[in-house]
């Protein structure tokens, strides 16, 4: 069992650094281990629904707690950025979102809870004229056409990743800013600036009526004037 230091968690965690020496570490997964929140943690320091980690152990293990459409029963999953926590049994759902500590919890849409965004960050042509995107969930899709460039986003149907929506990377689209001081706000897109073998490549879009530069690994499109599902 991988344990991590209290003191070193991440301060969106909520986890009382002082109380107890050691708390779970995300095991390896979708997303980054510093930038994802163990199952278990969700439960008891987060939504609140256990009052220990062995409580929320069980409720893991019984099946009933589902991440972006999937029956989870790893109680160290590394749940990270828009991804769905759904608890049917007390019909509860929740979508992660970026703020500027890190990431938090908002309650999802019910009508909603079957839909996520994922950008796409790399691709690959692969035989017979089909393409694979690489998303930034870890997910794989496999599509017909190549239209989708690395920076855009999917509305993908949860679990199937049945694509809904192609939001691309351009100028006039509304993106999430994920990480940095301006985390969770969204920007309207201006201008995209090319990356350079010292720079990378990065956005220029007006947040809160003042343009800011912002790395493209570090914005998802989310819609087209505004975004096509409740993210904050």
């Amino acid at each position: 069992m991988a344990h991590l230091k209290r003191l070193l968690s991440p301060s969106f965690w909520k986890v009382p650094k002082k109380e107890k020496k050691w708390v779970v570490t995300p095991h390896p997964g979708p997303h980054p281990k510093l930038h994802s929140i163990p199952l278990s943690i969700i439960l008891t320091h987060i939504i609140n629904i256990a009052d220990t980690t062995t409580e929320a152990k069980k409720i893991i293990r019984k099946g009933e707690v589902f991440v972006d459409g999937k029956r989870r029963k790893d109680y160290a999953y590394p749940v990270g950025l828009l991804d769905v926590i759904s608890i049917p049994k007390i019909k509860k759902h929740y979508r992660v979102v970026p703020t500027e500590k890190g990431l938090d919890l908002i309650e999802a849409d019910e009508k909603e809870t079957n839909l996520k965004i994922c950008r796409v960050d790399n691709k690959s042509i692969l035989k017979k004229g089909k393409t694979q995107l690489n998303l930034q969930d870890g997910k794989n899709i496999l599509v017909e056409n190549g239209n989708y460039k690395t920076g855009d986003s999917l509305l993908l149907e949860m679990p199937s990743l049945k694509i809904i929506e192609h939001l691309p990377l351009e100028k006039g689209n509304v993106g999430l800013i994920s990480r940095g001081t301006s985390a969770g706000k969204l920007g309207k897109i201006k201008e995209l600036i090319k990356g350079t073998m010292r720079e990378p490549e990065r956005v220029v879009c007006e947040v809160d009526k003042k343009d800011k530069i912002i790395s493209k690994r570090n914005f998802i499109v989310v819609g087209k004037e505004k975004p096509v599902i409740k993210i904050s």
